[in-house]
């Protein structure tokens, strides 16, 4: 069974599950759950949000998109109409992600539920077009919860 959390008392998450399936999300963000639930709301989705591990990601990463490797984060759309999307992010790859940008960790995490949020609402970044819209809208949403912008100085 995997260990669930909800976001602290008087904090609305808007109908945003947190389940903690790797606990080393509580050492590497503390109050991770609190920042993955601020972000979702901010992005204005209602999910349900697995902080789980890089091996957990990798198998759903090769079961769903037939990618042998870990990713940040992964978004599975609703099951059906009325249901929460759900997002699934990889502690590890996460960690080393915000190490390698010189970022703290808890930023990134609201960084990819952010991302995996606007996908749920049907963003891409395929296109270069795309890509630019979609980190302009990551922007403004992270600016909503004083989350730095990821992409200032990236090009």
């Amino acid at each position: 069974m995997r260990p669930r959390s909800s976001p602290p008392a008087g904090e609305d998450a808007g109908g945003t599950e947190i389940i903690v399936a790797a606990p080393g999300w509580r050492r590497t963000v503390p109050r991770a759950e609190l920042i993955a639930a601020r972000a979702a709301g901010a992005a204005g989705v209602a999910a349900t949000i697995v902080l789980a591990d890089d091996r957990a990601v990798r198998r759903l990463n090769a079961r769903h998109r037939g990618i042998d490797r870990a990713t940040n984060v992964l978004s599975f759309a609703p099951a059906g109409p009325g249901m929460p999307g759900e997002l699934v992010l990889a502690l590890g790859t996460v960690r080393r992600e915000a190490a390698a940008a010189r970022r703290r960790p808890g930023d990134h995490l609201a960084h990819l539920v952010v991302h995996g949020c606007l996908h749920l609402l049907g963003h891409d970044h395929q296109q270069a077009g795309e890509a630019r819209a979609m980190e302009q809208a990551e922007a403004r949403v992270l600016a909503r919860i004083g989350v730095p912008n990821p992409w200032r100085g990236a090009r």
